[in-house]
């Protein structure tokens, strides 16, 4: 089978395992938004999230070829052969780890490095937690995937394991999004709750940058960037963006680059306005930020 031909089957799948699941739990959703009298939906907020989905769909139909074949590559420097040493369920575990722990990663790169953040503050901008906020993605996200999940093949996942049990871990990823799951006990030592990842989205000072996998929270814990949820978290961004619109919402962190380049006063300055965590300052502007900021 071409690798377009397996790609466009995969994300067929994709949606049609993935449409139903979200559209019965948005039901699920505001059938409780009713009983209880609240409100986590806003027509400007969804409107706005499905601008973003168009676009990251969009990147991802074009980018996707460019996905495998890096890939595909890679995996001819593997330096072990899963498939083979593996039974199909353990293999099946190991990739959804292996999966998860890249996510962590690159999560964790797109909040402490500024161009990464331009690209990932969409995500975080709605002020509200629903699940359609699961599908607020970032457009050149698909495109800024591919240099760290490309690393995957290297230790020995066959490509296709990667696209199948990746499919999985991100349908995960939607059902964190909401506000009428509470947290459920030992489950939250483990796995990536709704409670651990309203954390993640929280402006809250000690839930900024916290809760980075995707399905194993165990990892944030391993790792020192875990938090639990003890108080009502406040969505958005520290400073809030103000707009749903999706143009704006990709473009307005590059803006604010493009500005600070052309105050740099020397090639370090620029390469930390760029890399650099965001809100970093030159020691003449500001004491120097070590803690990424949603800004």
């Amino acid at each position: 089978m071409e690798i377009r031909s397996f790609l466009g089957v995969t994300n067929e799948m994709a949606y049609l395992v993935g449409l139903p699941i979200v559209v019965v739990l948005i039901a699920i959703e505001v059938l409780v938004m009713a009983f209880k009298g609240v409100r986590y939906y806003k027509w400007d907020d969804t409107l706005g999230t499905l601008g973003m989905l168009a676009g990251n769909v969009a990147m991802g139909a074009l980018t996707q070829s460019l996905f495998f074949g890096c890939m595909v590559f890679t995996y001819q420097y593997r330096l072990f052969d899963l498939q083979r040493e593996l039974q199909p369920w353990l293999l099946c575990l190991v990739a959804l780890f292996l999966i998860d722990l890249m996510f962590y990663i690159w999560h964790r790169a797109s909040h402490r490095v500024r161009f990464l953040w331009a690209i990932h503050l969409s995500h975080h901008s709605s002020q509200e937690m629903n699940f359609a906020v699961a599908f607020r993605q970032p457009v050149l996200a698909p495109l800024f995937k591919i240099p760290f999940f490309s690393l995957l093949p290297i230790i020995g996942l066959d490509p296709t394991i990667i696209v199948v049990v990746g499919t999985i871990s991100t349908l995960w990823g939607v059902v964190g999004h909401t506000q009428i799951v509470p947290k459920l006990g030992i489950a939250e030592w483990l796995l990536n709750t709704p409670s651990a990842h309203r954390v993640h989205h929280g402006i809250n000072q000690q839930y900024v940058d916290k809760n980075y996998a995707n399905m194993f929270i165990f990892i944030d814990r391993l790792l020192g960037t875990y938090a639990p949820e003890v108080e009502p978290v406040r969505y958005g961004l520290v400073t809030q963006a103000n707009t749903n619109n999706p143009i704006t919402l990709t473009s307005m962190e590059w803006a604010h680059i493009w500005r600070d380049l052309k105050t740099a006063r020397s090639l370090g300055e620029a390469v930390c306005y760029v890399c650099g965590p965001p809100g970093w300052k030159p020691d003449h502007l500001a004491p120097t930020q070590v803690r990424a900021q949603r800004s």
